[in-house]
């Protein structure tokens, strides 16, 4: 029995891993300000503290651990993008990734690898739409505010490479969840009979289930041979109509598509509208190279597997 131990447990990705986790008989402890306020129903899983910006840690649990995925990271599509929560989204990822470097530096441990999440947000818009050049993960970080903060982001934690521990950073696309995130939110509209239709619905949206995400996390601790960067986005991505096209069929419910013009959504939004609009495509063939099988290729498959 290995133990996991997870920033962002408590998060859509970090619950889902921890039920994967614990459900193949493995030790989970996340790492959270406030381990009182959660009561663990299996001995398999426990909280212990942790405050990256009073650098504050547990030691034991980075003692106990023999793998760290690092999820942690205020929500990017939460609240408007003011200067203020631009600043929340930057420092909640840079912070805590340098904390966490700078700890597995300072403390013994027997931590074999390090997975630290990243975002599709690293690259631009697509080139052409469509039939877009899906993005390597050698391509460049754009020079946008998502740009450089998976920049930052995956810096932070570039230190740990220098320790001698394997180092693996997923570059996530849209997770596909009924439970929170974009999803469930697309699904919102459905119940009134329409589905909304964003700026002019070409925009190629690279997405993941959310059990596919998760199952590559843990697979990629477990492949002594990965090691570096990976695009985590099913192989076929979609376009915002196909997508809301296939979710309201997947419903049972008719297709009955909406425009929400650009400039409403900038209006509403504000700069958010620019990731909301943005076509980005991102190739899998690394991970697939590697050897990682996805269950849910196809969005059709996804979305029937999510609302059944």
């Amino acid at each position: 029995m290995a133990t996991y131990l997870i920033t962002g447990g408590t998060g859509l990705v970090g619950e889902a891993l921890c039920e994967l986790l614990i459900r193949t008989g493995q030790h989970v402890i996340i790492l959270t300000r406030n381990p009182d306020s959660f009561s663990p129903n299996t001995p398999l899983l426990s909280y212990r503290h942790w405050d990256p910006v009073k650098e504050q840690i547990d030691e034991l649990a980075i003692q106990q651990a023999d793998y760290i995925i690092h999820l942690a990271g205020a929500n990017v599509a939460e609240k408007r993008w003011t200067t203020q929560r631009k600043k929340e989204i930057v420092d909640s990822r840079v912070r805590s990734g340098r904390f966490l470097s700078n700890t597995l530096a300072r403390i013994p441990n027997s931590v074999q690898a390090v997975i630290g999440a990243s975002a599709q947000g690293w690259y631009g818009p697509d080139p052409s739409v469509p039939n877009p050049n899906p993005f390597q993960e050698t391509a460049p970080a754009f020079r946008d505010f998502l740009g450089s903060t998976c920049q930052l982001w995956e810096e932070s934690l570039h230190p740990i490479k220098e320790l001698g521990i394997r180092l693996i950073t997923l570059r996530i696309g849209i997770v596909l969840s009924l439970k929170a995130g974009a999803l469930a939110e697309f699904r919102k509209p459905l119940r009134w009979g329409i589905s909304p239709v964003l700026g002019n619905g070409n925009q190629m949206i690279s997405w993941i289930h959310i059990q596919d995400l998760v199952s590559l996390i843990d697979w990629s601790l477990k492949q002594e041979k990965i090691s570096g960067v990976y695009n985590a986005a099913a192989p076929h991505p979609v376009s915002n109509r196909t997508l809301m096209r296939t979710l309201a069929r997947a419903s049972r419910l008719p297709f009955v598509p909406i425009p929400v013009p650009t400039f409403f959504l900038k209006l509403i939004l504000g700069e958010m509208s620019i990731e909301i609009l943005k076509s980005t495509t991102i190739s899998v063939e690394k991970v697939q190279a590697a050897g990682f099988h996805f269950s849910f290729p196809e969005i059709e498959d996804a979305l029937r597997d999510l609302l059944n």
